[in-house]
Parts: C-alpha cells; sequence; structure tokens
C-alpha cells in the first residue's frame, strides 16, 4: 500500500481514493424522541421508486488542503437510463477531477467490474501523464477514506422521508457540498484508515 504513496510524492501528484454508493427511498433508521406511546411513523415511497447513485473521490496533496469530488446519477426506472456509474462515467469524472485538481492524480479503488473492464483499462492507458492507478487489496473496505463520507451521509439522512428519488439526490447533493467546505471532516476519514501521505 506504500508504494502508491511514494509515487505520488515524486510525481507531484494527488492520491485520489474512489468509491461508489447508492441509496434509495427507505431511509437509513435511526433512534429519535417522541412522546410516550406515540410512536413516531414515517411514510416512505416504494423502494421501487428509484435509486441514486454516488461517486466519491477524496483527494489528498501534501501541503494542500483534503477536496471531495462527487457525481450523482439518479435512476427513476426508465426504459435505457443508467443505473449507475458505468465506464464511461468514471473516466468522465476521472477527466474532470485531473482539471479540477490541475496535476496528475494516483488513484487508488477497488476492484469493482467498471473498474478493471477493458473501457476503462483503455482510457488509463491512453492517459499515463496523468493517471496512475493502483487496487486496493480484496475486502479491505476499512481502508478508503471515501467509506467515512458514506457513513458521514448516512447520519444525515437518518430518518428522512421524502417524496421522491429526485428529492432525494437534491439532499445528497446538498449534505456532500456541505462536506467539500469541511477539510477537517474528510481529514478525519482519512485518519480513520491510518494512511499519510508521509511519515510523521
Amino acid at each position: 500500500m506504500g508504494e502508491y504513496k511514494s509515487v505520488a510524492v515524486a510525481w507531484g501528484a494527488w492520491v485520489v481514493f474512489v468509491d461508489e454508493a447508492g441509496r434509495n427511498l427507505r431511509p437509513p433508521k435511526g433512534r429519535t424522541w417522541a412522546l410516550r406511546g406515540q410512536t413516531p411513523i414515517l411514510g416512505v415511497p416504494g423502494t421501487g421508486s428509484g435509486r441514486g447513485s454516488i461517486a466519491g473521490l477524496v483527494c489528498l496533496k501534501q501541503s494542500r488542503r483534503t477536496r471531495l469530488i462527487y457525481r450523482t446519477i439518479t435512476y427513476h426506472r426508465r426504459k435505457a437510463e443508467p443505473k449507475g456509474f458505468g465506464p464511461g462515467d468514471l473516466t468522465a469524472l476521472l477527466s474532470a477531477a485531473h482539471q479540477q485538481l490541475g496535476g496528475p492524480i494516483v488513484v487508488v479503488w477497488d476492484g469493482l467490474p467498471a473498474h478493471v473492464c477493458t473501457a476503462t483499462r483503455a482510457f488509463i492507458d491512453a492517459h499515463t501523464d496523468w493517471l496512475l492507478v493502483y487496487r486496493f487489496p480484496a475486502y479491505a473496505p476499512e481502508l478508503n477514506p471515501a467509506e467515512g463520507v458514506w457513513a458521514c451521509l448516512r447520519d444525515k439522512l437518518l430518518n428522512l422521508a421524502v417524496d421522491g428519488i429526485d428529492q432525494l439526490t437534491l439532499v445528497i447533493r446538498s449534505k456532500l457540498k456541505q462536506m467539500q467546505y469541511q477539510p477537517t471532516l474528510l481529514d478525519g476519514f482519512v485518519a480513520e484508515t491510518g494512511l499519510a501521505l508521509q511519515p510523521p
């Protein structure tokens, strides 16, 4: 795992941790307060009404504030509508991150099929001047700071009942935008993994 850090430092690159998540209209349940005998009941549309997919990038570089870049896709269960992030969506996101960060990037992600397919591999091979990719070990989500983003987002959505998938997507974007302006919170997600760009 230390190889990508030394390469990133020598290359002057951003280390970008990538992960995807999804949410449906059934909110995560959390404890709340109510009068005795008056248990609150939330009316929630059926989970078949759509799904929101999120791709998140936690971006690190020495002497720079930690950044969060994200994109969302809303699936309304319409014909020919993408259900989530495919290779084209992910490669477009990597290109956007390269432009936004203004330098080369070292991507670290898991073995999701869209990450290792032929189209993604061809994109990586065609952009070796600014893109280098490493894979996490199998079954190691605890090493990815983006997992902290999803856990924090889940806490912000506890007991949230919305009218439809478009409203849920707007709420998710709002919560993620708030996180973008909290670099110390993002640093906490990195600290939870035990990873660092250089030894103390």
